[in-house]
């Protein structure tokens, strides 16, 4: 009779076995109930395995009797394990995120590294999940994709801390980054195409490259202030952001372009007054003395010296505290803003006809998830990319009708939240104002503070890491 009794698996088990498995189990029913798949609950059968009754032999690939082969599998275990935790961290719950460009100065810097959170908004479940951690679409030095394409999962926010608020710093995937021509990637594809027309660019391969299609969550990542919301009637005049008619609060540190005449063709400003002022490398155009800018220099209101030429002039990023320290140098004889129009470029819809500009924009109403627009030709051009791309319709304007997914159509209802994204530093900021709205699904999320801070224009021994910025909270750092 006790022949057959049968052993009891848990029998004699470590303590400390059953506290790692309590431990992995609550994580993982955690997990399960955030993600709201249930079905990987039967998943705890493995983890009872792994943990206690050891039934598969889980670990018998990593022994050989050959010392050099045992611990190369020990390092393939440990490489495994790495990279199916940074997966799972960087996917839901925060990643890393290098400021590359001035768009945020002086709120956020070229060289500031980001904490950025995902439960901050809520994370995304992972579009495109066959993928390698820490590699957003290329993988380097081999240059090939770094993610399967299929399969690819529909776009589903898991629930966060909160939602995107007004004047959030946001981390977002570059809406109009998902046909990207390999050989140029500024500006971007659409751009190109109304430029120099789209046969041209999808066929001179030697200028332009391949053209390649990226998924929503392999698109580049961008960093900008968020100024409008879903439901607003966003509005910018004369540089300033008018919501529902009713100005915006401007950022502390909001910065325009301005050309600034000095007294004499010799006179230069130091680095050490660059550094007053703010004005990193990046930004310091010093304008060409030749005829080519001499138009430019007289349209602003400049005057030529005795010699019939200019004095030296720069053209220059300012914050309001810059601009009263600039006004107050000696050398400086005359400071003028930058005007939009010409000098903004095109802007968002392109080709539209509107005469709107980059410092005279809208109105334009940002959607609301549930909201029914009626459709119509001059409405059509904001919102087409958004009724086809964004949400995935087939949809045109033939003969004055509107047709989405081949039916006639007098209005739409959207199915995503949009928001309207700037960067502080107005005029050298590529955002909503030139390539539209930021659709929900495109939200990656919310960056917290500043890990460390390079700056790009000193040496390590002469200022590089900027402690002052080390683990500072965004919000500190951008009101």
């Amino acid at each position: 009779m006790d022949n057959c009794r049968r052993k009891n698996p848990f029998a004699g088990i470590k303590v400390t076995r059953w506290i790692r498995f309590g431990f992995a189990t609550a994580l993982y029913i955690a997990f399960t109930v955030w993600l709201g798949n249930y079905y990987l609950l039967f998943g705890l059968i493995l983890l009872v395995d792994i943990y206690l009754t050891k039934y598969i032999p889980w670990g018998c690939w990593k022994k050989t009797k050959n010392p050099t082969l045992n611990k190369a599998l020990e390092w393939v275990d440990a490489i495994l394990y790495a990279l199916v935790a940074v997966y799972l961290i960087n996917n839901f719950l925060f990643q890393n995120y290098k400021i590359p460009t001035s768009s945020l100065e002086k709120s956020l810097l070229v060289g500031d590294y980001l904490f950025v959170s995902k439960v901050s908004y809520g994370p995304r479940v992972p579009m495109t999940p066959l993928s390698f951690p820490l590699a957003q679409h290329t993988l380097p030095v081999f240059n090939c994709k770094s993610y399967f394409e299929k399969p690819q999962i529909a776009y589903r926010r898991l629930k966060g801390l909160g939602t995107v608020r007004r004047n959030d710093i946001v981390v977002f995937n570059f809406p109009t980054g998902d046909s990207v021509p390999t050989r140029i990637s500024n500006p971007d594809y659409y751009t190109l195409c109304y430029m120099e027309g789209a046969d041209r660019v999808r066929n001179n391969k030697a200028v332009y490259g391949d053209i390649v299609y990226r998924p929503v969550d392999r698109r580049e990542n961008y960093v900008k202030r968020c100024v409008g919301m879903p439901g607003d009637l966003f509005e910018i005049r004369d540089n300033q952001i008018y919501i529902d008619s009713v100005a915006a609060e401007n950022p502390s540190n909001l910065q325009f372009n301005y050309y600034v005449m000095l007294s004499s063709p010799e006179a230069r400003l130091s680095n050490a007054q660059f550094e007053e002022l703010g004005v990193s490398v990046e930004d310091r155009t010093l304008i060409p003395n030749d005829y080519r800018y001499y138009d430019i220099l007289s349209y602003l209101g400049f005057e030529r010296n005795a010699n019939g030429r200019f004095n030296t002039a720069y053209r220059l990023p300012l914050t309001e505290k810059g601009l009263k320290r600039l006004a107050s140098m000696p050398v400086v004889t005359k400071v003028v803003q930058e005007p939009g129009g010409a000098f903004g470029g095109e802007v968002f819809p392109l080709g539209s006809g509107f005469g709107w500009s980059r410092d005279n924009f809208g109105p334009l109403y940002i959607p609301r998830k549930g909201d029914t627009i009626v459709l119509t030709p001059e409405n059509w051009k904001v919102y087409e990319r958004a009724i086809r791309n964004y949400e995935g319709n087939e949809a045109c304007l033939s003969d004055g009708k509107f047709f989405i997914n081949g039916k006639e159509a007098t209005s739409y209802t959207f199915k995503m939240d949009y928001f309207f994204m700037m960067g502080d530093n107005r005029d050298n900021s590529a955002d909503s104002r030139y390539w539209g709205l930021v659709p929900e699904d495109h939200i990656v999320g919310k960056p917290i503070f500043v890990w460390l801070s390079l700056d790009p224009d000193k040496g390590w021994f002469d200022g590089h890491i900027r402690f002052d910025r080390v683990f500072r909270s965004v919000e500190s750092l951008v009101k």
